[in-house]
């Protein structure tokens, strides 16, 4: 039964030792400390956590989970049921194709495939050169405008899978210029 308990105990403290020289990690335990350690809070402090760090990796959730007292299971449990939350790195450029029915009805079904095929990436993953996470959701609330696009945040009205990819193609060439002119 030690042996079960002492790779993961070796891993907590791992986690820990690399918190140590982190700023990021510092005003993560002044929030927790401001929500009293509440494991009530937890949705509150993985907002927060992802905030400061840009998405929720295995270390930051052991973390949140020994100082909040939870088992990881329960924080990696609520970090991955909620869709707002990122366990992997994003792009450097989100887009995000509104699944709802009006936008579905009108073709977000299509645009997502050609994204997919296109990129050669699925719904939730960024592209190997870390330029374009290709996201969806539910519903964006642009039903009026449908199908919707979020580009970087901006909402983009009656889009066709032509005019996406349009949109995308100066990120994906401007993406390997950039890293070679540096």
């Amino acid at each position: 039964m030690t042996t079960l308990a002492t790779p993961k105990r070796k891993r907590m403290q791992e986690a820990l030792a690399r918190a140590a020289g982190d700023k990021r990690y510092k005003i993560l335990e002044a929030h927790m400390k401001k929500h009293q350690h509440r494991q009530d809070a937890l949705i509150e402090i993985l907002h927060k956590a992802q905030e400061l760090f840009g998405y929720l990796d295995d270390d930051l959730l052991l973390f949140v989970a020994q100082r909040l007292k939870l088992p990881p299971s329960r924080v990696y449990g609520v970090a991955t049921f909620y869709h707002f939350f990122q366990l992997k790195p994003a792009g450097k450029h989100t887009c995000v194709v509104c699944m709802g029915t009006a936008c579905y009805v009108k073709g977000a079904d299509k645009i997502l495939a050609t994204l997919e095929s296109q990129l050669g990436v699925r719904a939730g993953q960024t592209t190997p050169d870390g330029q374009v996470s290709v996201l969806v959701a539910r519903c964006i609330g642009a039903c009026g405008i449908a199908p919707a696009v979020v580009f970087d945040g901006q909402v983009a009205p009656r889009q066709t899978p032509e005019s996406v990819l349009a949109t995308l193609q100066p990120w994906l060439t401007h993406g390997s210029e950039s890293t070679s002119g540096h």
